[in-house]
């Protein structure tokens, strides 16, 4: 059980449930973008690149997650994050999520624009055949946005 805190958040992990049904996990075809208009603008989609080490295209860049860190992502590689920090601590959760196959969830402080944010994630894995991740979906709330 995860102790999710952010109602969007636990939503979120609610629909995934219902998608993957018996199955450790759904696959992005059972996802519809129009059930996750609650939380859309704060959602990663990331294609997992099976090389060595792993890789990480961002797919989608959530409009509110682009706008609060002033960068946009969309289409690009994990590896063009600018802060090292972050980057490094976000590899590290999807790693651990592609490798075990489990959602990951965390509360987490970050700098923004100079100031500590505190903010709760959830990252959640998506299989073409209930085996290998291939895609992550991301849900990232700060703590002072709206519920």
């Amino acid at each position: 059980m995860l102790d999710i805190t952010h109602p969007k958040l636990q939503r979120l992990y609610d629909y995934w449930c219902e998608k993957r049904g018996d199955r450790k996990m759904p696959a992005r075809a059972d996802l519809d973008p129009l059930d996750m208009t609650f939380v859309i603008g704060n959602i990663i989609l990331v294609d997992v690149i099976a090389t060595e080490p792993l890789g990480f295209r961002i797919r989608l860049h959530g409009t509110n997650l682009a706008e609060r860190v002033h960068y946009e992502l969309t289409g690009k590689m994990l590896d063009d994050l600018p802060q090292v920090e972050f980057r490094n601590l976000t590899r590290q959760s999807f790693t651990k999520v592609v490798t075990t196959g489990e959602p990951l969830h965390a509360r987490r402080d970050r700098i923004l624009d100079e100031r500590p944010r505190r903010y709760e994630t959830i990252i959640l894995p998506l299989s073409g055949d209930d085996s290998r991740v291939d895609m992550l979906i991301c849900g990232l709330i700060y703590d002072d946005e709206k519920h």
